[in-house]
């Protein structure tokens, strides 16, 4: 389970989302508009891996994504990606072992 955010070089935009198969299976359907289109990422189809944060399950994986939309800012994007301690605090605040 996978929580992830892919990058348009086209859009200069990110999506961000979530996945219980393959980030290449889910990354190929964002490419060839698997998703219909109307929905965001049917707008382009270069969109790449710009990160992913592996989940232990379902709810955690589903919260991480939701914390992420929430923050609404690019900035954050991108210091997950250069400080990996960040996801590693997301794991551990949304993990069910409370």
């Amino acid at each position: 389970m996978t929580c992830y955010i892919l990058w348009s070089p086209t859009l200069k935009s990110c999506y961000i989302g979530s996945t219980t198969t393959s980030m290449a299976e889910r990354l190929s359907m964002h490419n060839n508009a698997y998703y219909g289109k109307n929905s965001y990422s049917s707008k382009t189809n270069d969109w790449e891996v710009y990160y992913t944060i592996s989940c232990s399950n379902k709810s955690q994986m589903l919260k991480i994504e939701k914390h992420i939309k929430s923050m609404k800012s690019k900035v954050y994007i991108e210091n997950l990606r250069k400080y990996p301690e960040i996801s590693l605090k997301l794991l551990e605040k949304y993990s069910d072992m409370k």
